[in-house]
């Protein structure tokens, strides 16, 4: 089939210009026939470069296209000149290589997949803008408190409340710090007995001479050394409950008085907007974005509003969980402490029981979370 439409090819006129360039191939229904039974059973080129330059045929030449459509192309002699004949559907162009005339195609119409990538950015740029609208209104305003030039919006029980929190923090810190540093001096006391202990024991055997003076002393220091290890479990027991008060529940305390004093920050920036519109002049364009000013206040003084009460509920549920545990722990310490100084070993034992504090035997790994359940 493509022999007979080579053979119907090369024998047909072809004008040539004297430039070169070849004209439209005469009507032929045969001829056309036959092309688009080729075309048909030809190959997809999706990604096509079209052959440019002279008779010789070099790479140097190659356009590439970069649109996707079906195409198939054949070459033929006519005369001395070598030509391609370009086949699409519905298209028949005859042309000598070199000419600079290759099929014309139409652009491909964007699909959904592009509507969507813009809608995307878009939203993305409306995002940016306004974060960047909000940071300065914002920025405007905290300076302008740095430097006693605007008002700001102040809640006098509130904001004592939020300070004292914050000097009770500091504070709770300070005792934790003392407390872990309690807790590494009592370990290290506790190596240092058992140490001297087994050395008084050791001794015991092999001083007759002194073995009863150097038996109650290892004796002695093996049961300071179980008092001891009942102690650090209590101050162990106080270090750890005091450090959950301060570095979660005071700390999820403080997250949100950030984010309140943030969305006072905004509120105030939005009414000083607001009120310098308003002193503004008054026409079409003034109205309507006075109008957008007084709602996009009032979101922000919504959410300002919805923050202050969570702080103030947030810090009154503070203060009876920061009573109820300090009593129980300051208790525990205390009763643990003159126990063990006292040289009370059933005390401090019914101290650990009155707390539900376990022991855990010297090498035992951690339990589980829950087992500790």
């Amino acid at each position: 089939m493509t022999d007979g439409i080579l053979g119907k090819a090369a024998t047909m006129e072809i004008p040539i210009h004297g430039n070169g360039e070849a004209g439209q191939l005469p009507e032929d229904d045969g001829l056309e026939q036959d092309l688009q039974q080729v075309m048909v059973s030809g190959p997809n080129l999706n990604e096509t470069s079209i052959v440019s330059g002279g008779y010789g045929g070099s790479g140097d030449g190659l356009i590439p296209t970069g649109k996707s459509f079906s195409c198939a192309s054949k070459e033929v002699w006519v005369g001395s000149h070598r030509c391609l004949v370009y086949l699409r559907a519905g298209v028949r162009e005859l042309g000598p290589l070199g000419s600079g005339r290759h099929p014309s195609h139409s652009t491909t119409p964007a699909g959904p997949g592009d509507e969507v990538a813009r809608g995307i950015a878009g939203e993305k740029f409306d995002i940016v803008k306004k974060w960047g609208i909000n940071t300065y209104k914002c920025t405007k305003q905290l300076l302008s408190e740095r430097f006693g030039r605007g008002s700001r919006t102040v809640d006098l029980e509130l904001e004592l409340q939020i300070e004292l929190l914050r000097e009770t923090k500091r504070k709770y810190e300070s005792v934790l710090q003392l407390g872990r540093a309690l807790t590494a001096h009592l370990y290290s006391l506790l190596q240092t007995q058992h140490a001297l202990g087994d050395a008084f024991a050791d001794l015991s055997q092999k001083s007759p001479e002194l073995q009863e003076e150097f038996g109650y002393n290892a004796e002695t220091q093996k049961l300071l050394c179980k008092n001891g290890e009942t102690l650090l479990g209590a101050v162990n027991f106080f270090v750890s409950s005091i450090n959950t008060l301060v570095t979660k529940t005071m700390e999820d305390t403080l997250m949100t008085v950030k984010q309140y004093e943030a969305a006072r920050l905004e509120y105030d920036a939005y009414r000083t907007d607001l009120e310098e519109l308003s002193l503004g002049p008054r026409d079409a364009g003034t109205r309507g974005r006075l109008e957008s000013a007084q709602a996009t206040f009032q979101a922000h003084r919504d959410k300002y509003e919805k923050l202050r009460g969570d702080v103030a509920i947030k810090l009154k549920f503070l203060e009876e969980n920061k009573i109820k545990v300090m009593h129980k722990q300051l208790l525990l310490f205390h009763n643990a402490v003159s126990a063990y100084f006292a040289g009370n070993q059933k005390q401090l034992e019914q101290t650990l029981q009155q707390f539900n504090i376990k022991l855990r035997p010297p090498g035992a790994e951690k339990p589980s979370w829950l087992e500790e359940q």
